[in-house]
């Protein structure tokens, strides 16, 4: 017979004894620092003294006495001397590294002691191990103002095998790898129990049985095991804020021998609680209580026949079936304990079988967001917590989310389901729950072996889970499919332990009223395979994503409600359980509107095939004025474009042909109809649709009306070609491939098959590819290249699609493709792909917002002309958008207002006080601290160490280039420079930004910006202005223009360049030393191949092979100051504002002429560049002119260097401010770099070790 079935024959006999308390009787030996520091650690810092664990190496005969006597007294079990013998307690003595040790060693005595009584008695006793909390808590922040955070420091590294944990939260992992140390030695040196016990946190909890579970599973054993809470006052909470049954649910999972309650209270006290425990579970009752409560002096004075007269009460009453003593209880009070409960009947608790067996049991905190606060005071039983945001680490922020139910207690009653795609979202979560609570979701998508690894894990955290309709071919649609996934599902969740109750199965809602007749069916799909399940598997859970339904009506909120609340009554008559739904938005089902139930119930059921269109016709007419009939009546009368645009807004085909044939006589072919008023108008479903106000199937019907549209023109498209080839003697049918490949989304298909029909007349290789949905990243790649596609289109419906949009970006741009790269679908975003995936691929990223929008943009990608534009209008849009996002979401350490930290200090000193003398109550260390850091920060931003940053280095060689040897080697000066050289390189945009009108695409490029309908108008008159302005300032000299370059030889030395004297036999010699730039090198982890530093285009020293470096300064502000006065003086600031932005204008355009006259005449490495002014504004140019105190070299004192070496402020009149701004204002500096490699980064921000590094090297501090 095993340990845990003598144990179990025992406990079904009678009632058995644990020993009483380890420290009291520790105490009574009055041991100073020499007695625990023993010979081995004499002189050992931080002091030792306290530190009762370590006995067990130091004095383990005191430690084997007290184990005697307290068998002698009668106990049954006794703990080993290890409640602090975890890493993380210990740590607070220096001794972290004796945890495997000091658990073994005291095994090792307890084992002796029973060993040695057994063969003196033949009594057979039994080995705890005990376990305690540590002196840390995962449910409760150590900071007043940051109640999300979570501090746990481990002094060094713990067992490399951990491995199956995850990196959040971090707290949780901590002390789970704490705990697996100390069962790990424990269960080695022998014990024959694990006693979790003194549970003053759940979370904490539920980490030892992690780690206990997972040791069991790797060991392949199954020792027993007792698990102990603390109510902390007769409130009947624990400290983290449960009620017993909620700790009782939370733990269930550990299917413990053993569970009940220990420490804190007396047994008078504890009786209400343990009456609880008692009748809410079917394991073993266990109860261990102080002997009363500690007077003033910290001492227990309860006497043993007192004690023994309480518990007694417990075993006559059947509520207990193991019971000992705590705190302050001793060999007599055991002894006590042992005669009262001898002088009863032999009648030991008798658990009940099949406690709420058929019920699912979650818990919930008692604190929570506000956020939450609605949903729950508006019906809702479950919070579905999600944090699938692109943006977002939502592993971090899960954590941080629910570690922040530490608030609101009307909140803290309700369960959370930990829902994500991620499973180390999902991870996370479970680690920060100290409640149990429901995973959503895993599925048999990735097959059976990973389906049953994570039930394992899921099991482990103590959760139910949700399990999708979904295996490795696709997701279930028709009844018959979802029935056979759950069934299957439910067997394997089976063979790993789950409880019926604990399996939820969502048979997917999916979308009806698309105005695609294959879904129509999906909600009588659903409740057909409810039926079903709910027959076959009755004691699971049936559940659902209820607003997946209504996703066609999506911004017209009235019908998407009613349509939940009729689905809802008619699945819930059917078994659902539960849904996933804004609780506080279902209307009640008798209130619904008559006419808008019954096109509702229309739809639910699909009674009727127009069922959609009554809907949208409802949706219009409820949505619409009184006037609406007026306008319906009246807007044939508006002009052709405006008729063409409603015909497709509102779907109506009606006058459509009428329309196409008027066009057709106002256009000059049929082919600027489509593209111009039916792209116009699809233009405009695609804005509506974006802003939620127009539904999916509104966009069907204007794809209908699109369609109906082509269908009629095709005929004369066809003709037009046929004459046009037959006069010009011309073949088209290979001028273009459109070949678009995508994942996913049947609109975008729909829609573009439509409008490349069109194409295909004049292209007859033109075609769409649809690969359908889940595609590897490989196979999207192969197909678009084995049919030289133009456009390869994404679309993300889910969260997990958006990393694999990231990667397939990566893999284009290793395979050096330019295919546009086209972003859509459901769960992205222009920010995402702005910040994630476009700084991943050289090509063109456009993010589209829904289908319709496909249409143009991909209309704009196949004109070279429009590509052009469109391309570089996205760039600098999503350039700017990366910019916003990072300043937004900057680290903020600045401390909190000088009342806040004095209010902060007085907690620390009040909660110190109170938690030391806690924790003494609880026998643990008197050197804990309790901090409250007063910074916060707002984003978790990860860098490399700047050694890790320059491993990664691009680091350019001879090999990569040979730098072309300067025709003029030096320094070269312009006085007086010709402005009329400068306007053919003025770059008028930046003009335009000045008076802040910017126009939108189309028409945000120069000069298409007069097009624009809102500002095009101004826009011109303001440029015919600035050319009578600027002609003036040139003819009649009113500003004068200086310059200066130099070309210097160079080299890199680590993340400098360093710049010698303009010969051409130059070595490297100090004596040949002009200086060295510093320059900075990128940290921030953004998914970066290359940690990028300027000097990394420059080649290292090597005496046949010399590189180059050049510098410039230039400015068109000479006068300018003065001819400002003078406008200012009469008042006239606009002529004021005109000449300095004209002047910085022409500063710029100097700039990049001196430039280019650089590259092909003076250093001479570009000779035949033959490059537009248009071309130039684009960098298309062979190598780079990054300037001081912008992006690529952000430190402004870098500019007294180009200063020095070329005597800037002598040789053009530019000087340099305190600050480091350029006076003239109208004036540019920066650096020349040859390099082919080299290209415009950004450093971002940098980390402590690299500032430290810099201003060491540049001998001063930086200036950012």
């Amino acid at each position: 017979m095993g340990t845990s079935d003598e144990i179990h024959q025992e406990l079904c006999q009678r009632v058995m004894l644990l020993d009483g308390a380890m420290g009291t009787m520790i105490q009574r030996h009055m041991l100073d620092e020499s007695d625990f520091e023993g010979e081995r650690f004499i002189g050992h810092q931080p002091s030792v003294k306290g530190n009762n664990d370590l006995l067990c190496l130091t004095m383990p005969d005191i430690v084997y006495g007290i184990h005697r006597q307290y068998l002698e007294a009668g106990a049954d079990f006794i703990e080993t001397n290890t409640f602090n013998a975890n890493r993380v307690s210990q740590a607070d003595y220096g001794l972290q590294q004796l945890v495997p040790e000091l658990n073994v060693a005291a095994a090792t005595i307890a084992r002796r002691a029973t060993a040695d009584f057994q063969k003196a008695t033949g009594k057979r006793c039994y080995v705890c191990g005990a376990i305690g909390p540590t002196n840390k808590t995962l449910s409760l922040s150590p900071s007043v103002d940051r109640p999300e955070y979570r501090s746990i420091c481990m002094a060094t590294t713990l067992l490399p095998t951990f491995s199956y944990l995850h990196s959040f939260p971090v707290a949780f992992d901590e002390i789970a790898q704490a705990y697996d140390e100390q069962m790990r030695a424990l269960i080695s040196a022998g014990v024959d129990v694990l006693l979790i016990e003194t549970i003053f946190d759940t979370l904490n909890a539920k980490a030892a049985i992690f780690a206990a579970l997972t040791l069991f599973e790797k060991l392949s054993i199954k020792l027993p095991l007792f698990i102990s809470g603390t109510i902390v006052d007769k409130s009947g909470r624990t400290l983290s804020g449960q009620t017993v049954e909620a700790f009782l649910i939370s733990v269930a999972h550990a299917e413990a021998m053993s569970i009940g309650l220990n420490c804190a209270l007396g047994a008078e006290e504890m009786r209400p609680f343990i009456q609880s425990i008692s009748r809410s579970t079917s394991a073993y009752v266990l109860c261990y209580p102080n002997a009363g409560f500690p007077n003033t002096f910290g001492e227990y004075t309860q006497k043993p026949n007192e004690f023994a007269s309480f518990i007694k009460e417990f075993v006559a009453d059947g509520l207990v079936n193991i019971v000992g003593g705590c705190c302050g209880t001793t060999p007599q009070h055991i002894s006590a304990l042992r005669e009262a409960i001898a002088a009863l009947p032999a009648q030991p608790r008798v658990p009940p079988l099949n406690v709420n067996s058929d019920a699912m049991l979650l818990s919930g905190l008692e604190e929570s967001l506000k956020v939450a606060q609605d949903q729950v005071e508006s019906g809702a039983q479950i919070l579905d917590v999600n944090m699938d945001e692109a943006l977002l680490d939502g592993a971090a922020m899960m954590s941080k989310f629910l570690n922040l139910v530490a608030s609101h207690p009307d909140v803290a009653r309700v369960p959370v389901c930990v829902d994500s795609s991620k499973f180390s979202v999902i991870e996370a979560g479970l680690k920060s729950c100290q409640g149990k609570c429901i995973v959503n979701s895993i599925s048999l998508k990735e097959g059976e072996p990973e389906f049953l690894h994570l039930a394992r894990l899921i099991r482990k955290y103590g959760a139910a889970v949700v399990v999708m309709a979904f295996d490795e071919t696709g997701q279930a649609v028709v009844p018959e499919r979802k029935v056979e996934i759950c069934v299957r599902s439910f067997n394997l969740l089976r063979s790993v332990g789950f409880s019926p109750s604990d399996i939820i199965f969502d048979p997917n809602i999916l979308t009806i009223g698309t105005g695609m007749e294959e879904h129509n069916d999906y909600a009588i799909y659903y409740i057909q395979a409810l039926k079903q399940l709910k027959e076959i598997l009755p004691e699971c859970r049936i559940s659902g994503g209820v607003s997946n339904l209504s996703f066609s009506f999506r911004g017209h909120d009235v019908i998407r409600e009613a349509l939940h609340s009729v689905f809802l009554y008619h699945a819930t008559k059917a078994g659902m359980d539960m849904g996933i739904v804004n609780a506080g938005n279902l209307p009640v089902y008798s209130e619904i509107n008559p006419e808008l139930l019954r096109l509702c119930e229309d739809l639910v059921w699909n009674r009727d095939s127009m069922a959609t269109d009554h809907l949208l016709t409802y949706a219009q007419k409820h949505g619409k004025s009184k006037k609406s009939a007026e306008i319906s009546a009246e807007w044939r009368t508006l002009p052709l474009e405006k008729r063409i645009e409603y015909s497709l807004v509102h779907g109506s085909s009606e006058f459509i042909v009428e329309d196409m044939s008027e066009a057709r006589l106002k256009y000059p072919s049929s082919l600027n109809i489509v593209e111009g008023p039916l792209m116009a108008g699809m233009t405009v479903v695609g804005d509506l649709f974006g802003s939620g106000k127009m539904f999916l199937p509104q966009v069907v019907r204007s794809a209908r009306v699109m369609k109906k549209a082509v269908d009629y023109l095709v005929p004369f498209i066809e003709e037009e070609k046929r004459l046009s080839s037959k006069a010009n003697g011309l073949c088209n049918d290979n001028c273009l491939s459109e070949g678009f490949i995508r994942i996913g989304f049947s609109f975008v298909m729909l829609l573009l098959k439509i409008c490349l029909r069109v194409r295909t007349l004049i292209a007859l290789n033109s075609r769409v590819i649809d690969l359908g949905v889940m595609n590897p990243c490989s196979k999207i790649l192969d197909c678009a290249l084995s049919n030289k596609a133009d456009i390869i289109g994404l679309s993300g419906l889910i969260t997990p699609s958006l990393d694999e949009m990231v990667f397939v970006a990566k893999e284009m741009n290793r395979l050096h493709l330019k295919i546009p790269l086209l972003i859509g679908g459901a769960t992205t975003s222009r920010q995402h792909t702005a910040v994630r995936i476009a700084p991943c691929y050289s090509g063109p990223v456009i993010h589209v917002t829904d289908a319709s929008r496909s249409v143009p943009v991909c209309s704009a990608l196949i004109d070279p002309v429009m590509k052009e534009e469109l391309v570089s209008d996205v760039k600098e849009i999503y350039k700017d958008i990366r910019t916003d996002f990072l300043e937004k979401n900057e680290v903020s350490t600045q401390p909190k207002a000088l009342r806040l930290a004095r209010f902060s200090q007085f907690l620390e000193n009040l909660l110190n006080c109170l938690f030391r003398f806690f924790f003494l109550t609880f026998r643990f260390p008197l050197t804990y601290v309790f901090p409250f850091p007063l910074f916060r920060i707002t984003l978790n931003v990860q860098y490399l160490s700047i050694d890790q940053a320059r491993k990664k280095a691009l680091l350019v060689n001879s090999s990569d280039y040979h730098p072309t040897t300067p025709k003029v080697l030096g320094i070269k000066v312009f006085k007086n420079y010709d402005l009329r050289r400068l306007i053919p390189y003025i770059n008028w945009r930046p003009f335009f930004d000045v008076w802040q009108l910017r126009g939108l695409y189309p028409n945000r490029t120069f000069p298409k910006l007069f097009n624009d309908p809102t500002v095009g108008k101004q826009a011109k008159q303001v440029y015919k202005e600035a050319q009578s302005y600027l002609r003036r300032m040139v003819d009649c000299s009113l500003i004068t223009a200086n310059g200066i370059f130099g070309i210097f030889p160079a080299y890199r030395q680590g993340d400098d360049i360093v710049i010698l004297k303009p010969h051409l036999d130059v070595t490297a010699s100090q004596e040949n030393h002009l200086g060295t730039l510093c320059c900075l090198r990128q940290q921030m982890v953004e998914g970066n191949d290359h940690y990028l530093c300027l000097s990394d285009f420059v080649l290292p020293y090597n005496a046949e092979i010399i590189d180059y470096v050049g510098m410039f300064a230039v400015t068109t502000g000479i006068n300018l100051d003065q001819l400002c006065r003078e406008y200012e003086k009469e008042s006239d600031d606009y002529s004021s504002i005109m000449c300095k932005a004209l002047a910085d204008r022409l500063s710029e355009a100097f700039a990049e002429e001196l430039h280019e006259r650089v590259r092909k005449e003076f250093w001479g490495y570009a000779p035949d560049e033959g490059l537009t002014p248009s071309d130039l504004t684009k960098v298309t140019y062979q190598g780079i002119r990054p300037a001081p105190g912008y992006p690529t070299q952000p430190d402004h004192s870098e500019k007294l260097k180009l200063w020095d070496f070329m005597d800037v402020e002598s040789n053009t009149g530019i000087s340099l401010t305190e600050s480091y701004a350029m006076q003239p204002a109208s004036s540019v500096c920066g650096i020349y770099i040859a390099c082919p490699h080299a290209k415009y980064f950004s450093v971002g921000k940098v980390t402590k070790d690299q500032v430290e590094n810099f201003t060491g090297s540049s001998n001063g501090v930086i200036r950012l």
